[in-house]
């Protein structure tokens, strides 16, 4: 879309020249991108990109991922030109304090930023999940006459993200399901940190995408206009298939001295490079200098206001033919639960506190899936090959797959991909419509480990079912047993761990993952069977704050013994074995209970009773708990490879170990 009063070039060097001051003003940050990509940018945002920066959120908007995060200037550049609430004060306030410019693209920070990136290639995998969210929910709702969901996401993409495995993860999955309506533009500069890249990147990437059923075009121009228009007209043509665009860039470009090398990558040009890359562009602005003619050709209101309201006009149509069906998908996209969900919550704690039988929480988990899931259809989940174990795939799934007929199911299945499926997760979680749930092996969070961290930060919805919890999966064996596990991601700021004891901590461990909008959930289940325990209504009602009595002694407690999980069962043999006054409180969410306000906690945990922690896993973070003069029974080696009653008892996880503690806390 020319322009009548300015080039294309100028627009483009609009970008840099706000790239290279705004870097520079900090004193800190990444020029090279957003001058090497300025073009494409350009062309993309300018034509095709469908978006209304009057209402950020609109939900039938395209997406654009900023993969490469750490040319953040460039995405912020184009907020600000195209009319985005981020000023021109924002730019010149780039990574400081408090601003909506942070180093990185941060999700909720900067209106039209839509995944947290800088962690290279999970942008990438984000974009995967949001097209899929975006296929999956059009499949479901879109009906002949009424197209409610239909949008592009495009990402930007540079050689780092390429490397990462992750990438290599999600692309793959991509190919295999037909994401038809994903276009990723590879900015092909050949240069990282390090330098040069054929030094240590010499992979055909090409190739490599093809292989997976990807649609690849070029290598092209990236900083001919007319070559990117006709690479884009291409790749929305063929919508069976996502696309790579391969961009040949020149890192920095315009900056004379610099371009090319990995010298402008991550830091500002100076004053003498940024003045004669001003005269090698024709660029005559001053510093944060934008002329009145350039915000008229990049305004994107107008257009943008136009295809939002006639989106509206659209839904409107919609709710007049399936006014059930228009309400429900309001519902969906508003993150709202169903209207029967206090009954459904209700229901299932008396149900599953009523229960007698010994489970695994993982098969408790299916069964808590079984009753949540058909009140819930934007459940979306899956497993990492691990369906059986993980116990993730519920009576009425449906898995999707490329082929048109399985667009609209509702179970994932992964492949061996940890990292791929909770990136992959959060773009879902991000797109909106959808809640997503993942599964794997506890000791297997380590490969999703920064996919994690990042729902966490996001502070966004995602349910991660994590099962063979502790040494109780028994012959697997120390490759398997995840002992140190449990404690590390406690450390992850917003996420909130919950390991049931039983089958009603399981329910409400689900409650909480379905209700919480604010942050992801993790469950670390169980392999070896648990017996249900008594509860009486109150202690059922406890359970969601994440810890509460369990066990009551006669008289003042001379002590507390607080367990988790598989754990709490020796906690409460432990107690009626002692012949001291214990107290047994079940903690199945420290962190949940951390937040709850003082007088609750101190009536769980009264001050000055001496505590006894127990859990088959590390004891680091227990004795924050327990304090100096407490203890904690459980584990800092790695396990073995026996039957799981042989590993108790040879680890010292017993009820014996337990009331020996307690008699020496209690004094």
């Amino acid at each position: 879309m020319a322009s009548d009063n300015v080039s294309r070039q100028e627009l483009a060097n609009g970008i840099r020249a706000l790239a290279m001051d705004a870097v520079q003003r900090a004193n800190s940050g990444h020029p090279g991108a957003p001058m090497g990509m300025a073009e494409i940018a350009e062309v993309l945002w300018r034509d095709y990109l469908r978006h209304d920066p009057t209402n950020p959120e609109w939900p039938d908007r395209d997406r654009f991922i900023l993969s490469n995060g750490h040319g953040s200037m460039l995405i912020y550049a184009l907020l600000h030109l195209t009319g985005y609430d981020l000023s021109m004060e924002d730019i010149k306030n780039f990574r400081q304090m408090h601003a909506k410019t942070p180093g990185h693209p941060e999700y909720g920070y900067t209106p039209g930023v839509e995944t947290t990136t800088g962690p290279l290639g999970q942008g990438l995998a984000n974009a995967v999940g949001m097209a899929l969210a975006e296929r999956t929910l059009g499949a479901q709702f879109n009906r002949p006459g009424h197209t409610l969901v239909d949008h592009w996401t495009y990402v930007f993409a540079g050689d780092g993200c390429l490397m990462e495995g992750v990438s290599h993860e999600a692309c793959s999955l991509a190919g295999t399901w037909g994401l038809g309506k994903l276009v990723v533009f590879y900015d092909d500069n050949g240069i990282s940190i390090d330098g040069k890249v054929d030094g240590w990147y010499t992979e055909d990437a090409r190739k490599r995408f093809e292989s997976y059923g990807w649609q690849v075009i070029g290598p092209i121009d990236g900083h001919d206009s007319d070559a990117i228009k006709k690479a884009i007209e291409e790749a929305r043509a063929d919508t069976s298939r996502p696309t790579l665009i391969d961009c040949k860039t020149i890192i920095g470009y315009g900056a004379p001295n610099v371009c090319g090398t990995h010298g402008v990558h991550g830091a500002p040009l100076g004053d003498d490079e940024i003045q004669a890359t001003r005269d090698f562009l024709g660029w005559k602005h001053a510093p944060f200098e934008i002329p009145k003619e350039h915000y008229a050709a990049w305004d994107a209101r107008p257009r943008g206001g136009e295809l939002r309201k006639a989106w509206e006009s659209e839904v409107e149509g919609y709710r007049r033919s399936a006014p059930e069906m228009a309400k429900e998908f309001d519902r969906r996209l508003a993150g709202k639960l169903p209207e029967s969900w206090d009954r459904l919550v209700r229901e299932g704690l008396e149900n599953f506190g009523a229960r007698t039988d010994k489970v695994a929480t993982r098969k408790a988990s299916e069964q808590a899936l079984d009753y949540f899931g058909p009140y819930m259809p934007e459940l979306l989940g899956g497993s990492a090959d691990l369906s059986g174990s993980n116990n993730t795939k519920w009576k009425d799934c449906t898995a999707i797959g490329g082929a048109p007929s399985d667009h609209d199911g509702n179970y994932i299945h992964y492949g061996v991909r940890e990292f791929g499926m909770t990136a992959i997760a959060n773009g879902v979680s991000l797109h909106g419509g959808f809640t997503p749930y993942t599964g794997t092996f506890l000791v297997f969070s380590d490969y999703a480990r920064n996919a994690i961290r990042m729902a966490a930060l996001m502070r966004i919805r995602q349910v991660m079912v994590y099962t063979h919890d502790s040494i109780g999966l028994g012959e697997d064996g120390p490759t398997h047993q995840p002992v140190e596990h449990v404690a590390s991601l406690r450390l992850i700021p917003n996420l909130e761990v919950w390991r049931p004891a039983d089958a009603l901590e399981t329910l409400v461990a689900w409650q909480r993952g379905l209700e919480r909008a604010d942050g992801p959930v993790m469950l670390a289940l169980s392999r070896q069977g648990l017996p249900s325990l008594e509860r009486d209504a109150a202690q059922r009602e406890a359970v969601i704050r994440g810890g509460y009595v369990l066990h009551e002694c006669a008289g003042e407690p001379e002590a507390v013994v607080i367990a988790t999980g598989s754990e709490v069962e020796i906690a409460l043999e432990a107690a009626k074995a002692s012949k001291r006054r214990v107290r047994v409180v079940s903690m199945p969410c420290a962190e949940a209970f951390a937040g709850q306000d003082a007088g609750y906690r101190d009536s769980v945990l009264p001050p000055g009773v001496p505590r006894v922690a127990v859990e088959a896993g590390s004891t680091g973070l227990w004795r924050g708990w327990v304090g100096d003069r407490g203890e904690v029974v459980g584990m800092d080696t790695f396990g073995e490879s026996a039957p799981a009653p042989e590993l108790y008892e040879h680890f010292g996880l017993t009820a014996k170990a337990v009331a020996d503690a307690v008699d020496r806390v209690a004094g």
